[in-house]
């Protein structure tokens, strides 16, 4: 078995295109992919093929990454043929391949329908991916829902409860410190297990910065005598604007304030002709998930994430 990238040569990208897109996770479509070939989001050299001795094809693994990365993000795709005796060996060695060379093991999307494991092919198709995921360092495993509100949903109008103002870098941050205490995130759970809660602030602070939506969509939230509530991140992603962060600080939780942040999110969006916003948040935060369903935004899929554990 080869494992090789693809190259700037067109009959490689002729090979990722001509790849199958069937199975029962869903995959991307030729056109799709072209389209991410465009904007830079798929590489070549990010696009990744397991080969058998004569050439064929047997496998094909897609990393995705915003058009200024250095490096990929995630992995978006993952396909073995089904003629393959165990697509999770083959698999374990196309991500292995690729991580190697990436120097660093991006993490894996697994985009699945909320009725997945009542399923039994898609359980089976999950199986090996995990499996395979896990052989190549991908043992941190999380599992979200994915949302989203069209304006068929409406949004609300402001209570007054909160008021919200363009806030310092300084303040963001101790924000973001204060948020993270008794999060239900499992992601800040984890990392707060090796770092300092101002590290993972700032660690936070630079990724929101780093994405699309802009640093003067942030505000801070407090309540009418000024006392800190929390804070809203609109953000975007690519594709379309982005809930971001959002949340409560822990002395001012149990009170429906979160209601009030996330409707702040949407408005802003909204007002700015969103027709689309996304948000995902983890299935085991249960209080963030009805928040989402209050404010009218319906479950589209469920993500499950693999990622290395810190």
């Amino acid at each position: 078995m080869r494992f090789r990238a693809a190259t700037a040569d067109p009959a490689d990208t002729d090979r990722a295109l001509a790849y199958p897109a069937d199975g029962p996770v869903e995959a991307l479509s030729a056109e799709k992919i072209r389209e991410e070939l465009a904007e830079n989001r798929f590489r070549p050299e990010w696009t990744w093929f397991a080969e058998d001795g004569a050439g064929e094809v047997l496998g094909r693994a897609l990393w995705w990454g915003r058009a200024d990365s250095e490096r990929p993000i995630a992995l978006d795709c993952l396909q073995i043929r089904g003629s393959v005796a165990d697509p999770a060996a083959v698999a374990a060695g196309l991500l292995a391949a690729g991580h190697a060379a990436f120097g660093n093991p991006p993490l894996y999307n697994i985009s699945l329908p909320g009725d997945w494991r009542t399923r039994p092919e898609l359980v089976d198709a999950v199986a090996w991916r995990r499996k395979a995921a896990y052989e190549a360092g991908l043992t941190r495993e999380i599992e979200r829902l994915r949302y989203e509100w069209t304006p068929a949903a409406g949004t609300a109008e402001p209570t007054g409860r909160l008021v919200f103002r363009e806030g310092t870098d300084e303040e963001f941050l101790d924000a973001f410190v204060r948020l993270s205490a008794g999060s239900l995130d499992v992601h800040t759970r984890t990392e707060l297990r090796s770092m300092a809660a101002e590290q993972l602030a700032r660690a936070d602070f630079e990724f929101y910065l780093d994405c699309p939506g802009e640093r003067s969509w942030w505000r801070i939230a407090e309540l009418p005598d000024g006392t800190l509530a929390g804070l809203a991140v609109p953000s975007a992603t690519p594709y379309h604007r982005n809930v971001g962060y959002l949340g409560v600080v822990p002395e001012q939780r149990g009170r429906g304030l979160i209601d009030e942040v996330l409707a702040e999110i949407t408005r802003f969006h909204a007002a700015a002709g969103a027709e689309r916003i996304t948000a995902t948040t983890d299935t085991v935060n249960t209080p963030m998930a009805a928040a989402f369903d209050r404010a009218g935004y319906e479950v589209t899929e469920i993500r499950l994430v693999l990622e290395p554990d810190a």
